[in-house]
């Protein structure tokens, strides 16, 4: 089996964000082998990511063995490692990635959690990730809340009223867990480290800005409440210095973002073996889905993205669980009109 073509293609919804998360963070992944199989993922870097597959990926990957992921990786990021390393070439090659990964379960007729060496839950928890507050999720039957925390605007007293009555909709048990997505700074988090402390918050996320792992690092010795993060980092090299500042209590790689499955794997071993929690960003979608399913000793996925409507057979959740996803590769379909193959200049390929 060869690969025989890689393209990628932008998909559009109907409600999707008109910021970044569209315009620069998902493009559909093809890769065609010659026994006519297309594997599909998803990454990031919008038409960059594009030009990056039509002028150095594609030319890679043609005539390899897709089941030679760490190869295949490691070609990709050497390709375009001068200007690339982290960022939008990263998360260019993770759509790729995932891709290889799933045309290798349907030649095998096995799901990527098999791949990655077997089921090891029957169903896994979801945490609700949703605005500043908390809706009917509880009737829903979620056991893990987490709120998205602004910006301070007068006075961080304004972030402790959103969390408290947040804790008192859910009750003193549940887990919940903020995310102010690096919008805080230095003094916002010395004050709100302490005043939160009483909520008892199973973690805040990114407080700071993601290059910030002195700070992160500060926090986690000054404070009690865990600090996590590394949604916005790449690569397993990304996640040894993560490791070496010992700056986050719990890892959260995304699978579009950071490497694709090939890295995903690498930094869920670092991470276990050092006693890390590791919980993707957007588990629920299949790309992290099949990593909690297939290598995580404590599951736990964040509830997706509610504008990715085109993509077909994602498990739903299911009073506040996730089953694991069916069918060979990551089990999911799109539109064949989305996955059509792109016209471009002919350029032969040695």
């Amino acid at each position: 089996m060869k690969i025989q073509d890689v393209w990628g293609v932008i998909p559009t919804g109907t409600n999707e964000p008109r910021d970044w998360r569209t315009s620069m963070a998902q493009y559909v992944a093809v890769v065609e082998t010659d026994d006519g199989l297309l594997g599909t993922g998803v990454g990031g870097g919008g038409p960059v990511a594009l030009h990056i597959i039509d002028a150095v990926l594609r030319e890679v990957l043609v005539g390899r063995d897709p089941r030679d992921f760490e190869a295949n990786w490691d070609a990709m990021y050497r390709a375009t490692h001068h200007f690339g390393r982290k960022g939008l070439a990263v998360m260019a090659l993770s759509g790729i990635d995932l891709a290889l990964w799933d045309v290798v379960g349907k030649a095998e007729n096995k799901p990527v959690y098999e791949l990655l060496g077997g089921r090891k839950h029957d169903r896994v928890p979801a945490y609700a990730s949703l605005g500043a507050a908390v809706g009917d999720e509880v009737e829903r039957g979620f056991r893990h809340i987490k709120l998205h925390m602004p910006n301070v605007k007068a006075h961080p007293d304004e972030i402790v009223q959103l969390v408290r009555a947040g804790r008192e909709k859910i009750g003193p048990d549940m887990p919940l867990y903020l995310d102010p997505a690096a919008r805080w700074t230095w003094s916002d988090c010395e004050y709100l480290f302490e005043a939160l402390a009483p909520f008892d918050i199973g973690w805040i996320e990114e407080p700071l800005l993601a290059d910030e792992l002195d700070g992160h690092r500060s926090l986690r010795e000054r404070f009690t409440i865990p600090v996590s993060g590394g949604e916005h980092e790449f690569t397993i090299w990304g996640y040894r210095e993560i490791l070496a500042k010992q700056a986050m209590d719990v890892w959260q790689p995304d699978a579009s973002w950071v490497g694709g499955m090939t890295t995903m794997k690498q930094i869920f071993e670092l991470g276990q073996a050092n006693g890390i929690w590791v919980v993707p960003h957007r588990g629920s979608e299949v790309w992290g889905l099949h990593a909690i399913f297939g290598l995580s000793d404590r599951p736990l996925a964040e509830t997706g993205r509610p504008w990715v409507t085109w993509v077909q057979g994602t498990p739903t959740v299911e009073d506040g669980w996730v089953a694991p996803p069916t069918g060979p590769g990551f089990g999911v379909t799109f539109d064949e009109a989305l996955l059509v193959r792109p016209s471009r200049p002919s350029k032969a390929i040695a």
